[in-house]
């Protein structure tokens, strides 16, 4: 098995998360707003996922030593550097997610929520029973609690599965025509963040995250068996947290009538 046949295998999940009925319902910016207020944890974990992949595939600890992989290790340093330490639109140094926070207090999302889950994380050992006592709707529960199971596997090949599938690719040109519509350069942070995502995303990332992919498998067919397993609930995960988000807009729609 090779990475293009598992491009092909998941390609029904991926299709789903193309037409998914949620981007039909992004026409406003409190949709916007419910939108973020859940999906933020998803930034946050993908953050998770990354430093996992950098603890495991560069040396982190002391004394440094020279790693088996300097492609895959050059590669997780690149995206650490630019995730965690990127320019926001004021040209200050922050982290994606933290640039994400920014601009959901731009639109009025409420952020409340998030940092006081974080401030309750303690560790990767209680991050479970953190998440599972958390005030989390369902979606976020299982979409976090998927994350996390597979980081405390430590198996490079399975961290880079969830890293890599069952990316948000039309969300920001959703998320552009809203901000386009409000005119006179409304959000800038929201549209800056969602500009950088794009170009980082589909210029860099995402071809590099599949040659990962293909450095971690090799010749190995359980391991390409299991990053294929991983990929099928990553992306079946992503379609739930995308089906609740959506059921949260029609409400608040049908509230507001």
């Amino acid at each position: 098995m090779k990475i293009e046949e598992i491009e092909i295998i998941l390609e029904p999940l991926r299709e789903q998360l193309r037409n998914h009925v949620l981007y039909n319902k992004l026409k406003s910016v409190e949709d916007i707003q419910i939108f973020m207020e859940s999906h933020v944890y998803a930034v946050w974990d993908f953050m998770s996922l990354l430093k996992a992949l950098q603890i495991n595939l560069t040396c982190t600890t002391l004394p440094w030593k020279p790693v088996k992989n300097t492609n895959t290790a050059r590669f997780i340093n690149e995206i650490v550097l630019e995730e965690e330490t990127d320019v926001n639109e004021l040209g200050a140094l922050k982290s994606h997610y933290e640039m994400y926070l920014d601009a959901m207090v731009e639109v009025g999302a409420d952020t409340s929520k998030i940092t006081d889950f974080l401030s309750k994380i303690d560790s990767l050992d209680t991050v479970l029973a953190t998440i599972g006592n958390a005030n989390l709707n369902d979606a976020v529960q299982s979409f976090l609690s998927f994350t996390f199971k597979t980081i405390q596997t430590q198996e490079p090949h399975k961290i880079a599965a969830a890293f890599t599938f069952g990316r948000e690719d039309l969300i920001p040109d959703m998320f552009l025509k809203i901000v386009d519509q409000a005119g006179n350069n409304a959000y800038p942070k929201l549209e800056y963040y969602l500009r950088r995502h794009i170009e980082l995303d589909g210029d860099e990332h995402g071809p590099l995250s599949l040659k990962m992919i293909q450095e971690l498998c090799g010749d190995n067919e359980a391991k390409w068996h299991e990053v294929l397993e991983c990929s099928e609930k990553a992306l079946k995960e992503r379609i739930n947290l995308w089906d609740h988000i959506a059921d949260s807009i029609v409400k608040n729609q049908a509230s507001l009538v």
